[in-house]
């Protein structure tokens, strides 16, 4: 049997990054006074992909900033020409001590750009080698759930106070207001779709590859849940593909027999996804498809839940992962190489 989801110790959890968002929000805007002209994440995995989601909302929405996003070891051998004085470099690890992020940061330092650091405690490596940091406190056990959501508070809220300087975002007041709900709205849909999961993780035990497919900024949790949940946490095969890709060759893979993921979100980008639903839909009838219109997202505001979409539905993909561990024999905490061999 799955571990069972303990709310209060979940919310507990995130109650460092409730704080901390207010102080991110109004970092972002003091750094966007300074005259700031561009954006670069800087991330390893999960962290890596939540930036695109903020990446996303960015391009979206600023008619005055640039937006990039690295790995750290690519950062370093592309080497930018625009690490200058207008641009902010963030740097987001939930252990702080990813060895490829400390190197990326101690590599900036050589340039006049602004550098964040998002991770869990002041007391490791990261913070050591960058401007500013924020911290969302140290998770309470082995789990990856509190960092995943608790970094996405940070970057949303420190990027929310960029937008309103540069831009006048008005979405701003919206999204500050739902972070103070989004915890409670994770544990929600966590404790909502434990039945379905439950179903779905019996049905799906024994597959060993299952496509996902996912359009815009839910592509994110597409991403997330095939590469950082089922490959790394369950050693299961997947392939995410992003929903405008998928008549490109991807959906040549499809029969009766094809296990297959899809996500639905609430931005414009939505309608992409809904073709590829409705091509699978007509041949194969091996689909989870989760859709963040079905949640209430009770507290977040009505323009903001396509900006948070993502991360429910991840909170449900997350419960899925529990059972699906459990029919495994396979822990989530498990690795074969990660932190034991030399890599």
């Amino acid at each position: 049997m799955a571990s069972d989801f303990d709310r209060e110790k979940f919310l507990k959890s995130m109650q460092t990054a409730v704080r901390e968002k207010n102080r991110a929000a109004q970092l972002g805007r003091h750094l966007a006074e300074k005259g700031l002209q561009r954006i670069f994440f800087v991330g390893c995995g999960a962290p890596n992909r939540e930036m695109s989601v903020v990446m996303y909302w960015v391009e979206k929405f600023s008619t005055q900033l640039e937006v990039r996003r690295y790995f750290p070891a690519e950062l370093i051998k592309l080497n930018p020409p625009k690490l200058d004085k207008d641009t902010l470099v963030i740097f987001g690890s939930h252990s702080g001590t990813t060895p490829e992020m400390v190197q990326a940061a101690k590599f900036i330092k050589q340039y006049p750009c602004s550098t964040v650091g998002i991770t869990q405690t002041g007391d490791s490596p990261l913070p050591c080698e960058v401007q500013k940091v924020l911290l969302y406190g140290k998770s309470p056990d082995e789990g990856y759930q509190h960092g995943y959501y608790s970094m996405f508070m940070i970057l949303v809220a420190l990027t929310a106070g960029i937008l309103k300087s540069t831009d006048g975002w008005d979405l701003y007041d919206q999204v500050m207001k739902s972070l103070d709900a989004f915890p409670t709205v994770l544990a929600d849909v966590m404790d909502d779709s434990e039945k379905r999961v439950t179903d779905e993780a019996r049905i799906y035990k024994d597959d060993r590859l299952i496509y996902l497919a996912a359009s815009g900024p839910m592509f994110c949790t597409a991403y997330v849940f095939g590469v950082c949940v089922l490959m790394e946490m369950q050693w299961m095969h997947t392939y995410p593909v992003e929903a405008s890709e998928w008549f490109h060759g991807p959906f040549e893979i499809v029969d009766q027999y094809t296990p297959i993921i899809l996500l639905l979100g609430e931005d414009d980008s939505r309608p992409i996804a809904e073709r590829v639903v409705r091509f699978c839909k007509k041949y194969t009838e091996r689909l989870i498809i989760f859709d963040s219109k079905n949640y209430e997202m009770q507290g977040i505001t009505k323009g903001a839940r396509s900006i948070f979409a993502p991360f429910v539905l991840q909170a449900a993909l997350d419960r899925f992962a529990e059972h699906l561990a459990v029919w495994h024999n396979h822990p989530l905490i498990t690795r074969r190489y990660m932190w034991k061999t030399e890599y």
